[in-house]
């Protein structure tokens, strides 16, 4: 079984950066699309970021462009998010989630993922 597991949130200023890890593990992690979702209170789960197997290829929701990077380093078996120039309305749970198989068709459609992680809470005062 893949287990997914994220770390790194907590509470901070508006404008001010945090950065979230994702261990994913039970597989070989390079053959692995990798995403990030957040669901805010009262709202629907969106996506946030996604990055393909070799690191090669990225998406970015509209709301966090420029803003947010994505990465990976196959060898840890993690995935990062960079947060910048944070704001209230990026206050969510952030998941990190993996499809069961190695092809997918649209990595902002949280459909295509299987595994996901328990959540960590980011809280962004104004």
């Amino acid at each position: 079984q893949v287990q997914v597991v994220e770390s790194g949130g907590g509470l901070v200023q508006a404008g001010g950066s945090l950065r979230l890890s994702c261990v994913a593990s039970g597989r070989t992690f390079s053959s692995y699309l990798m995403g990030w979702f957040r669901q805010a209170p009262g709202k629907e789960r969106e996506f946030v970021t996604a990055i393909s197997p070799s690191g090669i290829t990225t998406y970015y929701a509209d709301s966090v462009k420029g803003r947010f990077t994505i990465s990976r380093d196959n060898a840890k078996n993690t995935v990062y998010l960079q947060m910048n120039s944070l704001n209230p309305e990026d206050t969510a749970v952030y998941y990190c989630a993996t499809p069961r198989k190695i092809y997918y068709r649209d990595p902002r459609d949280q459909h295509e993922y299987d595994y996901w992680g328990q959540g960590t809470q980011v809280t962004v005062s104004s």
